[in-house]
């Protein structure tokens, strides 16, 4: 399955290094939660992306994508200068843009 948009624009704005590319994606009040820590709005996420994305120059490529239940379910690959190796994100979409992503 393509990756979606929105999806697609997450992951090359990280691979690029651009914040507000990044930002763009998420609809202003998306919650993100990665591993149980919780960003709410741009604001949040600008947080989260300085310290656990972009700020510590991650490179994501997609492994795997599966929509169901309403929501795109993505094993990606990290590497960078935080987390490295495969995990699971969970998206919602809504319309252009991420309404919520979940990383577990």
């Amino acid at each position: 399955m393509a990756a979606p948009e929105p999806i697609r624009r997450f992951v090359e704005a990280t691979n690029a290094g651009d914040m507000e590319a990044f930002l763009d994606t998420f609809t202003a009040d998306a919650l993100l939660t990665d591993w149980g820590r919780s960003f709410r709005g741009r604001e949040g996420i600008a947080r989260w992306n300085q310290t656990d994305n972009i700020g510590v120059r991650s490179c994501l490529d997609i492994v795997r994508i599966v929509q169901s239940d309403g929501a795109y379910h993505v094993r990606i690959k990290v590497a960078g200068n935080g987390f490295n190796g495969e995990g699971d994100m969970t998206f919602k979409l809504d319309g252009d843009r991420i309404a919520s992503l979940v990383i577990a």
